[in-house]
């Protein structure tokens, strides 16, 4: 008998700016400056990449890196 992977498996859900702001406690312009700075990866999605979206894994590292 062959076994299969689980479909479902623990897949990170994507953040956005304003959810990131908000477990970090600091305004959405305070994490777009991050992203602008380079500090905190993004995926950039949709038309002309305006979408950003945020790993949950991205944002870990972040918070790991930059600690107040």
């Amino acid at each position: 008998m062959i076994r299969k992977k689980p479909l479902t498996t623990e897949a990170e859900v994507l953040m956005s700016v304003r959810e990131v702001a908000r477990r970090d406690n600091c305004s959405e312009k305070t994490v777009r400056r991050a992203i602008a700075a380079g500090l905190l990866d993004v995926l950039r999605l949709g038309p002309g990449g305006r979408l950003i979206r945020i790993e949950p894994s991205a944002h870990r590292a972040y918070r790991r890196t930059h600690r107040e």
